[in-house]
């Protein structure tokens, strides 16, 4: 399995050229644009531009954490936690790929200006930087299989 690692901005770069409007996914109802500011919402909760509202952690979010965040396990294809919203934030996938890429750039430069700062995670608990990355990178790589940009 090919992983997304989103400290590698130029890898990431080179697999969203692969990515076009008209690009199905191989599972689930995403559209192409709905799944990249999916991914800038979520990263967005983690890089101090949103704040994460802690609406009461699950009573097995710290094993949940471990299995998730430690592990190699996939997130399973077609697992739903929401809607998605009725329309798009940016005006076409170009612009919503450039404010994904600015808003990893900003992730990075929060903890870099904030070290050892812990952000809230709704089924996780508190994560660190590295704990960020690692989820970050499992979650990329889920959405990047589902639009056929990683094996």
């Amino acid at each position: 399995m090919e992983a997304v690692d989103i400290t590698d901005s130029d890898h990431i770069k080179e697999k969203l050229i692969y990515l076009n409007a008209d690009t199905l996914p191989l599972w689930g109802n995403m559209a192409a644009q709905q799944m990249i500011e999916h991914l800038i919402e979520q990263v967005q909760y983690t890089n101090g531009v949103k704040v994460p509202v802690d609406t009461g952690l699950p009573a097995d979010y710290a094993e949940r954490k471990q299995r998730w965040v430690y592990t190699d396990e996939l997130i399973p294809r077609n697992l739903v936690l929401g809607q998605l919203p009725d329309k798009l934030t940016y005006t076409g996938l170009e612009t919503a790929r450039q404010q994904l890429l600015a808003e990893l750039e900003t992730f990075h430069a929060y903890y870099r200006a904030n070290p050892g700062i812990m952000v809230l995670h709704g089924g996780f608990g508190m994560m660190d930087y590295h704990e960020w990355v690692l989820w970050h990178n499992k979650h990329f790589t889920h959405h990047f299989k589902q639009f056929g940009l990683t094996q």
